[in-house]
């Protein structure tokens, strides 16, 4: 198995990752330890989850910490939506962090695929 840095699945996760810290320091101070800090948990929990799982022995392992990265995807996903609602985010920021989203999403799930073969 690749080493987890040469995996395009998590090259794009961790682009999300940084994405998102970049989007959220112009949100409001007072949401720094409320959705600021839900956010920027949510998306790096997402490419370590991926490192984490190509570290482990099987294929089950694997798809098990993909399936907890689609998870935190899932829920960047919505706090992005929330963030967008809340008018913390530009129309344009919500188009360019869903482009990510539905890049990773794909390759999650091509990569559980792949390992569930």
């Amino acid at each position: 198995m690749k080493d987890f840095k040469e995996l395009d699945v998590w090259r794009e996760a961790k682009h999300l990752a940084i994405s998102t810290y970049k989007c959220t320091e112009n949100f409001p101070k007072h949401e720094f330890f409320g959705l600021v800090n839900q956010m920027r948990r949510s998306a790096v929990s997402i490419p370590s989850n991926i490192a984490e799982g190509n570290g482990r022995r099987t294929n089950k392992d694997k798809a098990q910490f993909l399936y907890t990265a689609r998870g935190s995807l899932f829920e960047l996903e919505t706090q992005i939506v929330i963030s967008y609602e809340l008018n913390f985010i530009s129309d344009s920021t919500l188009n360019s962090l869903n482009h990510q989203i539905q890049t990773c999403r794909k390759l999650i799930n091509g990569f559980i695929n792949y390992l569930e073969r």
